[in-house]
């Protein structure tokens, strides 16, 4: 089924997620504009689009429409940057709303005042609904005759393998347009073990020849020992005593079970975070294996494709600037979501 051409322009691309879901719904994306210069290989390696490194507070409409061409519909996406918005910025960022990132969302607003495209999309954390910085974005859209669509999205009740909440929100010029309703239920979530457990076992340290991206941290001795007598879904309780860390004797500690935690294999994982790459950053332990969960896995649960490729196999980038990439993205099955909501629209 042909649906009428839609070019877009992904601002605060990252590394493709939201545009490779966009491309997959039959949404030209044309560019990707981020400040991370890191995320140009994995883009341009797996999108059909061009990667501009620059900062998005400086874009012209002129520019932005120079990517539009003679297409049909135009779309301006983007997700900007969420740690102004987070719940933990909030409690421990007394500046927070001085963090030029709150910035990001009125440059945003501004572009698509000013280009005026067909239909707008933006993804970001559950938190910003709550922020009056969202309520000036949504009256700005309302006064340039947009109507809008918005909700907190839980990922698993749309084929996701992973407990991510998110806001999703999309606009309309001049038409109604609407997110899906949800597609599953919880007797029938997709599940870690759905995901990832046909990938070829690793030790903590190791990594695939074939997939350089399946690939895990190392472990030191004691962390180990501690995931050697962890159960899936469990927690550092299950540890003797003399495996346990200084924080967890004291009250305080004792309200943060997951830290160093397995996944369950007939579960949807925790959100995929920038340090999921490490065993005691949350529950990112293997559901059987002794190590934390590698680097394709987490793109697994982010719903990337198998063949995803973050860096060039011959390039020896950090897994830290790896996880980065992956937790920060913007799940492709959302991006595909949207874009259907997008074509279901004018088809």
């Amino acid at each position: 089924m042909s649906h009428p051409k839609v070019n877009a322009v992904d601002l605060f691309c990252g590394a493709g997620g939201l545009t490779h879901g966009l491309q997959k719904a039959g949404i030209n994306v044309v560019a990707g504009y981020d400040v991370e210069e890191s995320c140009r290989f994995a883009y341009e390696h797996n999108n059909l689009a061009q990667f501009i490194n620059k900062d998005v507070s400086t874009l012209t409409k002129e520019e932005i429409e120079s990517h539009f061409g003679d297409a049909e519909y135009t779309l301006l996406a983007g997700c900007a940057p969420c740690q102004p918005f987070s719940t933990y910025s909030r409690t421990t960022n007394t500046a927070g709303t001085k963090d030029k990132r709150w910035s990001l969302l009125r440059s945003f607003g501004r572009l698509v005042t000013e280009v005026k495209p067909d239909f707008v999309t933006m993804e970001n954390v559950p938190g910003l609904l709550t922020q009056s910085i969202f309520d000036e974005f949504k009256e700005e859209l309302h006064i340039a005759g947009y109507q809008f669509d918005y909700k907190v999205v839980f990922c698993p009740d749309y084929g996701m393998a992973q407990t991510r909440k998110r806001l999703m929100f999309v606009a309309a010029l001049g038409r109604e347009v609407h997110l899906p309703l949800p597609t599953h239920t919880p007797e029938s979530y997709l599940t870690v073990e759905d995901v990832i457990s046909d990938l070829p076992p690793l030790r903590a340290g190791d990594k695939l020849e074939s997939d350089p991206l399946h690939r895990s941290s190392t472990l030191s001795e004691v962390n180990l020992k501690r995931i050697q007598s962890s159960k899936q879904g469990g927690s550092w309780l299950d540890w003797p005593e003399e495996l346990r860390a200084a924080c967890h004797q004291k009250d305080s500690g004792k309200t943060f079970p997951s830290v160093y935690g397995r996944m369950s294999w007939d579960k949807p994982s925790p959100t995929i975070t920038t340090q999921c790459n490490g065993y005691g950053n949350g529950r990112f332990g293997h559901p059987e294996q002794d190590r934390a969960i590698s680097l394709r896995e987490a793109a697994l649960l982010q719903s990337f494709p198998k063949n995803y490729q973050f860096a060039p196999q011959n390039e020896n980038r950090s897994i830290g600037s790896l996880a980065k990439m992956i937790g920060n993205a913007v799940p492709v099955a959302l991006g595909e979501i949207v874009g259907n909501s997008i074509t279901r629209t004018i088809a």
